[in-house]
């Protein structure tokens, strides 16, 4: 897959139907931790098809404490709210891992909710027939 990087950020690259747009600030980007991100948005893709693009942020801040010096911030655009998550820790790739385990989880939710008002309104309107 050809990626042009130019400067800070890298072009949005296409993962399927998902928009991937990754930014660094004091970090490098090498070719390992940039399939570890491409592979933890593929696993979300897998959770909501629905997914229009992913913009995610990759910082290193030396001014923290060691156990903070890592931060990743993801957001996901899907049909409705954004789902945003961030995370710090000292391994950066602990910190894509979280802030995808994050994301999975509101993904969830967001399902879930949907799902009970789905069989909520269709509850009420069967008690409503059956009631005539």
């Amino acid at each position: 897959m050809p990626i042009e990087k130019t400067g800070f950020f890298v072009n949005p690259i296409h993962i399927k139907n998902v928009k991937l747009i990754l930014s660094t600030h004091n970090v490098t980007l090498t070719e390992a931790i940039e399939q570890h991100i491409l592979s933890r948005i593929d696993k979300l893709e897998h959770f909501d098809r629905w997914a229009i693009n992913a913009r995610v942020v990759l910082t290193h801040d030396m001014t923290k404490i060691p156990a903070k010096q890592f931060k990743c911030s993801m957001r996901l655009a899907v049909p409705g709210p954004d789902l945003y998550a961030e995370d710090s820790e000292n391994d950066l790739y602990a910190a894509i891992d979280l802030v995808t385990k994050k994301i999975e989880q509101q993904i969830r939710k967001s399902h879930n909710k949907r799902k009970a008002k789905k069989h909520t309104d269709a509850a009420a309107s069967k008690t409503s027939r059956q009631s005539v």
